[in-house]
């Protein structure tokens, strides 16, 4: 039986040992834990200290999101086979994920032979998505065309509405690209330190929680 070394991450404790239980139901493989992390930082500090082979995300934890901890670990720890494990549907939140580095994604509310499907197909080197899981509003991956002109109104009543600075705006449509808070910062010239701030100043103007909820945000009000 192979030895999978594996690290779980939800900021759910339950859901954690819901995952232990039915990892250990496998008949093909044995899923050693060697570690668990219910937020960002604890998740990228195990990743810098443990040897994993897989790893089981959600993208809702405290701190650093799951998106967050991608980009941070994409460049570290490319053999570590990512498989996100989500309640969030949207294209744009899967494609940002994808691009952050993640290897396969799955919703929560599918099936034990799902899960063990994508982790076999992750292992053996290819990409999957789940059921219901898709980067585009048709099938295939098809990435929205470029605007030609940027809508000034749109971006002034969005600024308006949710009281940004222009500073913020231009952040946020970077984080829309799944870059980094260092990658940020070096496109913009000022330090991490500086984006982070940004960045939890706009998820609290725009009342949510993580970069999922940001990049959902924004796409829901067409902005980018």
């Amino acid at each position: 039986m192979q030895i999978i070394k594996t690290i779980l991450s939800d900021d759910h404790r339950i859901f954690i040992e819901g995952l232990k239980a039915v990892l250990a139901t496998s008949e093909k493989f044995r899923f050693d834990i060697v570690g668990v992390a219910h937020d960002g930082e604890t998740l990228i500090n195990l990743l810098r200290r443990r040897q994993a082979d897989l790893l089981l995300l959600d993208l809702n934890l405290a701190g650093k999101d799951g998106l967050e901890a991608l980009s941070t670990l994409q460049k570290e720890r490319t053999h570590v086979k990512v498989l996100v494990i989500s309640m969030y549907d949207d294209p744009k939140i899967v494609k940002a994920a994808l691009k952050s580095g993640a290897h396969g994604y799955i919703l929560k509310d599918k099936g034990i032979e799902e899960l063990f499907l994508a982790i076999n197909t992750l292992l053996t080197g290819q990409r999957f998505l789940g059921e219901g899981v898709s980067v585009s509003d048709s099938n295939g991956y098809r990435p929205a065309p470029a605007k030609q002109h940027t809508d000034f109104h749109l971006e002034d009543r969005f600024m308006k509405k949710y009281h940004l600075t222009k500073r913020e705006l231009e952040i946020l449509r970077l984080i829309t690209r799944a870059l980094s808070n260092k990658e940020i910062a070096k496109e913009l010239y000022i330090s991490d330190q500086t984006v982070s701030v940004h960045r939890k100043n706009i998820m609290r103007k725009l009342g949510v929680s993580n970069t999922a909820g940001l990049i959902k945000a924004a796409y829901d009000f067409s902005l980018f």
